[in-house]
């Protein structure tokens, strides 16, 4: 089955569980949220930076789309028409911790390069190689925090999770050709500073994320005990990535994307489903 097949066959069976989620069947808006919230969750995930503020906007995302369900015309795939709905809530809403605290490439890397490093060789048996992948997947997000919303979303959309330019264009509200103008200075952003600073893409530079871990624990800024990033999950972005045409890309580039796309995919807080159908908005809608 081609990928536009499964698409097809998805979104009919989308309209099957619409229709009966407008009729107030509870199970079939369990499923909705089932089958749709994980990306929103992954996205949200790298827009903001923060599990706690991925979690919330998901919810909230997830809320929109089911009081929203009666407006639902089926003109659109139904996954397109969530993907707006989160797109525009996330550029809508509120500047959130991370995005206050990460105010461009130059002072976030400068903020890299003064976090002390530990010799390969001295480092503490205890540091291990989880707590340095979580230092990885903290520090790559952080990144991407350094580009402006829409930027992000561009990048996270076509770059990291590989949304078709078709698709990711309508869900962004502007033309194929300004998703490609905007995805393309998104990514030169990202993989100019990258290249010129990061150990992940280019060798040459000095940063490594094993150097760099004990300074962020010793300081509390990771818990060994308590990892953020690097846990709740049972595969890679890759794994996601939606495989279209080929795309034309210099190894600079590629290299920056292969660093986002090994982000871990992850999962769903177990209780967003109950949160969502227990809210009282939704209780009142649906008069459940």
């Amino acid at each position: 089955m081609t990928n536009h097949e499964a698409d097809q066959v998805a979104h009919g069976e989308d309209l099957a569980i619409v229709a009966r989620a407008v009729e107030g069947d509870r199970a079939a808006l369990t499923q909705l949220i089932d089958r749709h919230q994980q990306f929103v969750f992954n996205v949200a995930l790298k827009m903001f930076g923060d599990r706690v503020d991925a979690e919330d906007l998901t919810q909230e995302v997830m809320i929109k789309v089911i009081t929203s369900l009666h407006a639902f015309r089926g003109e659109s795939a139904f996954r397109t028409w969530v993907y707006r709905i989160a797109v525009n809530h996330f550029i809508k809403t509120r500047q959130r911790d991370r995005e206050r605290v990460v105010t461009g490439f130059a002072s976030y890397f400068e903020a890299i390069e003064q976090t002390p490093d530990a010799p390969l060789r001295d480092l503490d048996p205890l540091i291990a190689g989880a707590t340095i992948e979580e230092l990885r997947l903290r520090c790559t997000s952080g990144m991407l925090m350094c580009l402006d919303r829409e930027q992000r979303l561009t990048y996270i959309l076509g770059a990291v999770f590989g949304l078709d330019q078709t698709l990711a264009a309508e869900v962004l509200n502007i033309s194929p050709g300004n998703f490609r103008v905007r995805l393309h200075r998104a990514r030169t952003d990202l993989s100019t500073w990258m290249d010129r600073k990061c150990g992940l893409v280019n060798p040459a530079n000095p940063c490594r994320c094993a150097k760099k871990t004990r300074a962020h624990v010793r300081s509390g800024r990771i818990d060994p005990a308590r990892l953020v990033f690097n846990t709740d999950f049972v595969e890679r972005v890759d794994a996601k990535v939606e495989r279209g045409a080929a795309e034309a890309m210099s190894l600079v580039d590629e290299l920056t994307t292969s660093v986002f796309r090994s982000h871990p995919y992850a999962m769903t807080p177990s209780g967003v489903v109950d949160d969502v159908l227990g809210h009282p908005v939704l209780v009142d809608f649906f008069d459940l």
